[in-house]
């Protein structure tokens, strides 16, 4: 039986970093035709649902992950890492031919530039062939952009339990999509975690106009579950029925790779709430892992 087990992406991450990178504060400016070399390179494994897996399991808990890994040169690296960082591969679907890349080029300050590829695919397909994937005690469900609330929905359905408590962060696809959708979806879900544009999206207003510690007269489609928004540098905020919570964010002692910030709160939020369903606390934990997280180089 598994504590939480993830779904969604597993990625290889390569990060590059180099003083000849030519930038200005917001923008890289290389030249097409023109030659880089990168001062130091790194390697290792990402993506939402190993992120939150690897995070979820440094805090004690048993986890696994659900998604694809290609039969190329990178599976046994993949394998090999995700054993290592204590999650489970038992849920691990390989398929042929199947990349999922992203390409991290790193500024002295920590900041990130991201080329992503992924071979387009449909996780749902061999999803409801595990029976054993109901070892599941909670549920977190990554970003995937790719599947529409209606496929997510029978996933989660699938799988839950009386028990079993449902972890949701939306991609910007997700909040695009109207209202009547996601009010549908809602019902699935026990916590959904996204951050304060996406949720600028789900409500179609302006960020810059949204008042996050005003929210009641905007989430009566919510109903009784939880949302926890979460605000970079301004921290999170947490709303679960008529109640409100705030929490500031932590600042790390020393910025090294901004990659994965809000995958780190979302498991430090999960491993706390699994163990003590305590809101405030669990929303220290997740701003508390965050900070730890952008202290070191990789996206868990």
């Amino acid at each position: 039986m598994y504590d939480l087990i993830c779904v969604g992406s597993i990625s290889v991450d390569l990060y590059f970093k180099g003083e000849n990178f030519t930038n200005d504060q917001k923008r890289y400016h290389l030249a097409i035709g023109g030659k880089y070399y990168a001062d130091f390179f790194y390697e290792d494994i990402g993506g939402g649902a190993v992120n939150v897996a690897v995070g979820v399991a440094r805090h004690g808990l048993k986890t696994a992950v659900f998604g694809k890994i290609g039969e190329n040169g990178f599976k046994e690296m993949i394998l090999k890492k995700l054993t290592d960082k204590k999650v489970s591969t038992k849920f691990c679907e390989i398929e042929d031919d199947y990349y999922k890349i992203s390409s991290i080029l790193l500024n002295k300050n920590g900041e990130k530039t991201i080329i992503h590829y992924e071979k387009p695919t449909h996780l749902i397909r061999q999803f409801f062939l595990h029976k054993d994937l109901k070892q599941a005690k909670n549920i977190y469900f990554s970003p995937m952009p790719h599947l529409n609330l209606k496929e997510k929905k029978r996933m989660i359905a699938y799988l839950k339990g009386d028990k079993t408590l449902t972890f949701v962060n939306f991609s910007a696809v997700d909040c695009h999509r109207p209202i009547t959708d996601l009010i549908d979806f809602f019902d699935a879900l026990d916590v959904l975690i996204i951050n304060g544009y996406e949720y600028s999206l789900m409500i179609k207003k302006p960020y810059e106009k949204i008042d996050f510690y005003n929210l009641k007269i905007n989430l009566p489609y919510l109903k009784d579950r939880i949302l926890i928004i979460t605000d970079g540098e301004k921290g999170s905020y947490g709303y679960y029925k008529n109640n409100f919570y705030y929490q500031e964010a932590v600042k790390p002692k020393k910025i090294v790779d901004a990659t994965g910030c809000g995958d780190a709160y979302t498991a430090g939020f999960i491993a706390e709430y699994l163990k003590s369903q305590n809101i405030p606390l669990s929303m220290q934990k997740g701003a508390e892992y965050s900070a730890q997280k952008i202290s070191r180089l990789g996206a868990n």
